[in-house]
């Protein structure tokens, strides 16, 4: 077999900063992009809340828009905390972390239709407990890789908490 001659005039192609940069920002933005939209599809295909609305429910429960753009707040930072750990190296570094940040997205659009639509607040219950698990050991996988990233899924942390005793309270109105 034969080998390639190599040629010490031709020297390999360096990437310039700018498209490093826009690389980054491509990426940036999938990774932003993908758990928004998945979150608003759920949103439009679920969120009329109708059985939310004519529920009688203590003054501190969230409104129907305020859990929706919460949950797309918390879509938001988890797509950035994502990409933080990407851009890290972290995937690689910790082998569960993306099945770890796949499961908290499917189980973050579990419960709009649960509990909005179909009134099961003891399965939104069980679910936010599922979601709250998986965030926490995301927290801990991120926590490794960076530490703004790990703070971004504290704040997702906190939500998932308040929709879960949200869903325990509704369980018995």
């Amino acid at each position: 077999m034969a080998s390639i001659p190599s040629n010490p005039t031709i020297k390999p192609r360096q990437e310039t900063k700018s498209t490093k940069a826009k690389r980054a920002l491509r990426s940036l933005a999938i990774a932003i992009a993908i758990p928004l939209s998945i979150n608003l599809t759920i949103i439009f295909l679920f969120g009329s809340g109708r059985k939310y609305y004519s529920i009688t429910k203590p003054f501190w429960f969230p409104t129907l828009w305020f859990v929706h753009l919460a949950s797309l707040g918390s879509s938001f930072l988890m797509g950035l905390a994502a990409w933080l750990l990407w851009a890290d190296g972290g995937f690689h570094a910790q082998s569960d972390a993306l099945p770890l940040y796949i499961a908290q997205v499917s189980l973050s659009i579990v419960w709009d239709p649960l509990v909005l639509v179909f009134g099961s607040a003891w399965l939104g219950f069980v679910f936010c407990v599922l979601h709250f698990g998986t965030l926490f050991l995301c927290y801990l996988r991120f926590k490794k890789v960076n530490p703004f990233a790990k703070d971004l899924v504290k704040l997702c942390l906190a939500w998932v908490a308040y929709l879960t005793i949200v869903s325990f309270k509704l369980m018995y109105l």
